[in-house]
């Protein structure tokens, strides 16, 4: 494993590299393919896509414009309690898995910008865990050291990032499991604020709490992610507009810390030194500390798990509960379930409280820019965990559990790797809902500052401010692609190209050398075109769309079709579907009909 190649995925030198030529989204691939292999051992996939899938997407990225996408060939990864059309959703419950049709609304946006899907990564079971151990796929092991946890719930999102088998990754953060991931991990993880991003297509956890996360090598990744998935979703109501900047913090910003009374480490004396030194490290860079009172966000904290919001928890798994109970995993079973301990006047009492904390935590950002807190106060070993599952977790939610609940947005940022174990230690930038620019710059400054590697590859953080591309702010160019099968205009796929602003053309033929095969499965029925030395014409629609569009609807192409250049018989080529060689051997040849129309109306007769 120590011999295969972790390639460099920060996204700053890898788009740099794509402009220059250097490396190739096949490059990559082929490098992502090798390492996944390498650590076939740790289960941090729930479904990796397919090594030619990856292949066919990284060859069609080729033929796309570079300059309109803005994460052209960059690889990620999906927790797997979110939506990518095709591939199972599992949220780590067998029983509970479906295959959606959609995508999650920032996986649909990740795609048309060029990104390339690697897979959907392990996490605690319905996201109900800061261990990432609670997984019947295994427990995700940390990427320093296996001995230890690698956090959760959004386990697999962070250890391919760190381990270089992504450049970014999402997860979801209800109570902490974008931020507690992201420190043990030496990684920076982006917690939004809340409807920054759309949760539409991701399995609740609760409702009204949930985020979609990011995990990331650097902050200025992350803010260049959040630049494509930050959009308002006119199609979900948790959704919320962030217009404009909130700016950045002044240079002389003033951080709070809690009081050195109020700050628990659980006997780690190294986390403890660690934080000490990183508030030191903030007024260095211009900082002013002052402590503030812990306790009502800490008695907000506690509302999350002992009050009814463990009712969000039970509603979205309570058919298998009240059905199948033995389908989840004890200690899961065993939290959701305590929802049945509190009835609907348990649930106001529980409001009123919240309501009376937001407005007594509310005071300190009259003096307070950012509040600055240990991500996590230590980290178990698993086998710690095993022996104490619920109160091993329960520490890691120490600095964490409050912040959704009080809407505030957050950034975990590397801080240091403790010399006596070489774990890595992070902390927390906190501030309002809003303040999510302001919060990755500070992040972005305080990592750089650091001088810390990229995750644990080894690999050196990039010079700040090198060019990222983004998409510019003017309409997009359109794009050909020529469909032949449930593409057509009205089969049962037409909605991928309309529904992504696409518009028909005109109608065509293709140059006579292609050859027109019944495919095996469906449904939907699906026709393949292979191109020979002998064939016919075959009748095609000519659609276009917006260029940022198209990259999400090739990616959603399944195997053993592709997109590649097709020769029509007027002489001109447009993107088209084709089809593997391999996968017609025992198909039908429908070439006779010249048109998959005419060949669905012959069937049905």
């Amino acid at each position: 494993m120590n011999n295969v190649p972790v390639p460099d995925l920060c996204l700053t030198r890898l788009s740099a590299d794509y402009d220059s030529g250097a490396r190739t989204p096949l490059d990559v691939v082929h490098a992502i393919i090798a390492l996944r292999r390498a650590h076939a051992d740790n289960p941090i996939w729930i479904h990796a896509v397919p090594d030619e899938t990856l292949i066919a997407r990284a060859q069609a990225l080729e033929s796309m414009p570079r300059d309109r996408l803005p994460l052209f060939g960059i690889p990620f990864a999906v927790k797997d309690n979110i939506d990518v059309a095709g591939l199972p959703t599992t949220a780590a419950c067998e029983a509970f898995a479906y295959t959606p049709e959609h995508s999650a609304t920032a996986v649909e946006l990740l795609l048309e910008a060029g990104a390339i899907l690697i897979g959907k990564t392990n996490l605690d079971q319905f996201a109900t865990g800061l261990v990432g151990t609670r997984s019947p796929w295994g427990e995700c092991r940390n990427a320093f050291d296996g001995a230890y946890v690698s956090g959760g719930s959004s386990s697999g999102s962070a250890v391919a990032v760190a381990l270089g088998m992504a450049s970014f990754s999402l997860g979801t953060d209800t109570a902490g499991s974008g931020r507690v991931p992201a420190g043990f991990n030496n990684l920076v993880g982006l917690k939004p604020s809340l409807g920054r991003v759309s949760t539409r297509g991701v399995v609740p956890a609760c409702r009204s709490l949930d985020c979609v996360s990011v995990f990331a090598l650097t902050s200025d990744d992350a803010a260049h992610v959040l630049s494509v998935i930050g959009k308002l979703d006119p199609d979900h109501p948790g959704s919320r507009p962030f217009e404009g900047k909130a700016g950045l913090l002044p240079a002389d910003f003033t951080f709070a810390v809690p009081d050195p009374s109020q700050l628990r480490f659980f006997g780690n004396d190294d986390y403890a030194h660690a934080f000490a030194h990183a508030c030191e490290r903030l007024a260095e860079m211009g900082g002013h500390e002052m402590a503030f009172d812990y306790q009502p966000f800490g008695e907000t904290a506690a509302l999350l798990y002992g009050g009814p919001w463990v009712a969000e928890r039970f509603h979205a798994a309570r058919p298998l509960i009240d059905e199948d109970p033995d389908t989840l995993l004890p200690v899961i079973r065993t939290i959701l379930n305590g929802a049945r301990n509190f009835d609907a006047v348990d649930t106001f009492d529980a409001f009123y409280r919240l309501e009376d904390m937001r407005h007594r935590c509310a005071d300190l950002w009259k003096t307070a820019d950012v509040m600055v807190l240990p991500t996590a106060p230590t980290h178990p070993t698993i086998a710690a965990v095993r022996d104490e599952p619920i109160a091993r977790n329960s520490e890691l939610g120490t600095y964490t559990n409050f912040v959704n609940l009080l809407d505030l947005c957050a950034v975990a940022v590397p801080s240091a790797i403790i010399g006596a174990t070489g774990l890595p230690f992070g902390i927390t930038l906190i501030a309002p809902a809003g303040r999510d620019a302001a919060l990755l710059e500070l992040a972005a400054k305080y990592h750089a500052d650091g001088g810390l590697p990229l995750g644990a590859t080894g690999h050196k953080q990039p010079r700040r401010h090198a060019t990222i591309p983004s998409s510019p702010a003017k309409d997009p160019e359109w794009i050909q692609v020529a469909v032949c099968g449930a593409h057509l205009g009205g089969q049962p796929l037409n909605h991928q190209i309309t529904g992504r602003g696409g518009r028909l053309v005109r109608e065509a033929y293709t140059a006579p050398e292609y050859r027109m095969y019944a495919l095996a499965g469906g449904p939907p029925a699906r026709p393949g075109l292979v191109r020979t030395a002998r064939g016919g014409k075959i009748r095609v629609e000519i659609w276009e769309l917006p260029s940022d569009r198209i990259g999400g609807f090739i990616a959603g192409i399944p195997s053993p079709l592709g997109v590649g250049r097709l020769l029509l018989d007027d002489g001109l080529d447009v993107l088209g579907f084709l089809c593997e060689g391999t996968a017609v051997a025992n198909a039908t040849d429908i070439t006779k009909f010249g048109d998959w129309r005419a060949y669905l109306r012959k069937s049905a007769a």
